[in-house]
C-alpha cells in the first residue's frame, strides 16, 4: 500500500474502501471534488500542455498557448451560462473574500445605499466589509434563526432606493440555498431601479440561472468551477463605467475587463483548470442535466434524514441546499465517531464547520452519484448500530 493510501487527512486511521477508481469520496466544502477526467488531463498537461513541449505551469500568460486557453475558457463559460455579449467574464485573484470589498468599492457611491441580505457566515463577512465603503444596511438578518433558512419576500425590509442588493445564493456552512421546490433558483423581489449582486461561490453552474437577473455574479472557483486561486466574476458592461472613488488599477473592474483579466500575471493554472471544468460541464449536457443529477444526488441523503429520528438536519426543508447537506447525530461523541467510521468506509471531509458542528456533506457537480449512495448507505447502517 502506498503512503497516500495509508494516510488520513482528518482523523488518523486506516484508508478504508475506495471508489471504483481507487480514490476516496471527497465531501470537502472547498477546495472541493474535481471530475476525475479533468484531474487526469491536468496530470498530462502539467508535463506537456497541448503538445507545446512545455507544461501548463511553465507557460507565459502572454504565450499563444495560454491565449487559446483563456479565450476558450471565456467562450465556454459564456456557452454554459448563456452569458450575453453585454456582460464581461473576468478571472480575478484574492478569492471571493476580495469581492466583498471590491463590489462596494467599485459600485457604491458616497451618497448611495446598498442593501444586504444576511443568510449565513459569509454573508455576515460580506456585510462587514461593505461598511468600509459607504452606507449599507441589512434588509434581513438570519442570525436569530441560526441561519436555518433564507427569507420570504414579505420578511425583507428594503431601504428607499438601494443602488444594489447583495445576496448569497447558497450558504455552504449552514447548508441553506435560495431555491424553489424543484431546486431551481429563487430570487428576492428587489426594489425598482436596483440591481442584484450575488455571491454564487458554492452553487454556480450547478443549476440554470439567467445572468440578466444580476448586475454582478461572483464565485470562488474551488467548488464547482476549478481550483483555489481564482474567482469568476460576471459583470454587466454598463456597471464598468461607475467610478465612485479612486482605486488602485488592480482593484478596478474596468481595468480587469479592458485587459482580459491580465493586467498583471494572472493565475495561469487555476484559469486553465477552470477551462477544463467548463468543457467537462458541456460534455455532461450543460446546466439542465447537471441540475437534474444534483437534485437526485442530494435526495439520496435527504431521504435518510427525512426517514430518521436519529439524525437532525440543520436547514429547514424549504431552504435545504442541494450542494451542502448539514446534519448531526444525537451527541458530539457520536458525531466524532461518525466522521471516523465514515473515513474508514472511504469517505473523507465530512466534519461540519465549527459554527454548526455535526457533519457536512458537500456534493458539488463532480461528486459521483455513487458517492452520495455510499454515504446514504453508511448513514443507515450507522443509525442501525448506534441509534
Amino acid at each position: 500500500m502506498s503512503m497516500a493510501q495509508t494516510l488520513r487527512t482528518n482523523e488518523g486511521g486506516s484508508s478504508g474502501a475506495r471508489s471504483a477508481s481507487g480514490r476516496m469520496y471527497n465531501f470537502s466544502a472547498g477546495p472541493g471534488v474535481l471530475p476525475e477526467e479533468v484531474v487526469r488531463q491536468a496530470q498530462e498537461e502539467i508535463w506537456d500542455c497541448r503538445q507545446s513541449g512545455i507544461g501548463i505551469l511553465e507557460h507565459s500568460h502572454r504565450a499563444p498557448t495560454f491565449d487559446a486557453i483563456l479565450h476558450e475558457a471565456v467562450a465556454d463559460c459564456r456557452a454554459i451560462g448563456d452569458i450575453p455579449s453585454d456582460y464581461h467574464v473576468l478571472f480575478m485573484t484574492g478569492g471571493a473574500t476580495s469581492q466583498n470589498f471590491l463590489v462596494p468599492a467599485n459600485l457604491l457611491g458616497q451618497e448611495e445605499t446598498a442593501d444586504y441580505i444576511t443568510t449565513g457566515y459569509w454573508a455576515e463577512r460580506t456585510f462587514e466589509h461593505a461598511q468600509m465603503f459607504g452606507k449599507v444596511r441589512e434588509a434581513w438578518d438570519g442570525r436569530p434563526l441560526a441561519h436555518r433558512r433564507v427569507p420570504e419576500d414579505a420578511e425583507i425590509s428594503w431601504s428607499s432606493s438601494p443602488v444594489y442588493v447583495h445576496m448569497c445564493s447558497n450558504n455552504t456552512i449552514y447548508g441553506t440555498q435560495w431555491r424553489l421546490a424543484d431546486g431551481s433558483l429563487r430570487l428576492p423581489k428587489i426594489p425598482p431601479g436596483s440591481f442584484l449582486v450575488c455571491d454564487m461561490c458554492s452553487d454556480i453552474f450547478s443549476r440554470p440561472f439567467d445572468v440578466r437577473d444580476f448586475g454582478v455574479v461572483y464565485a470562488g472557483a474551488q467548488k464547482n468551477v476549478g481550483v483555489a486561486g481564482v474567482s469568476l466574476v460576471l459583470i454587466r458592461d454598463d456597471l464598468l463605467s461607475r467610478k465612485p472613488r479612486e482605486l488602485p488599477l488592480m482593484l478596478q473592474y474596468r481595468v480587469m475587463a479592458r485587459d482580459e483579466s491580465r493586467h498583471n500575471t494572472p493565475p495561469v493554472f487555476p484559469i486553465y483548470m477552470s477551462g477544463l471544468v467548463f468543457k467537462w460541464i458541456l460534455r455532461q449536457g450543460g446546466l439542465g442535466a447537471l441540475h437534474a443529477r444534483n437534485v437526485a444526488k442530494a435526495a439520496l441523503i435527504y431521504d435518510v434524514l427525512d426517514s430518521s429520528t436519529f439524525y437532525t438536519g440543520h436547514a429547514e426543508r424549504a431552504s435545504r441546499s442541494l450542494m451542502n447537506v448539514t446534519f448531526r447525530t444525537p451527541s458530539e461523541k457520536l458525531d466524532d465517531l461518525f466522521v471516523r467510521e465514515a473515513y474508514d468506509a472511504g469517505m473523507d471531509n465530512l466534519r461540519g464547520h465549527r459554527a454548526t458542528g455535526g457533519m457536512r456533506a458537500s456534493v458539488y457537480n463532480a461528486m459521483p452519484d455513487e458517492g452520495c449512495k455510499a454515504l446514504a448507505d453508511f448513514m443507515r447502517e450507522f443509525e442501525r448500530r448506534h441509534g
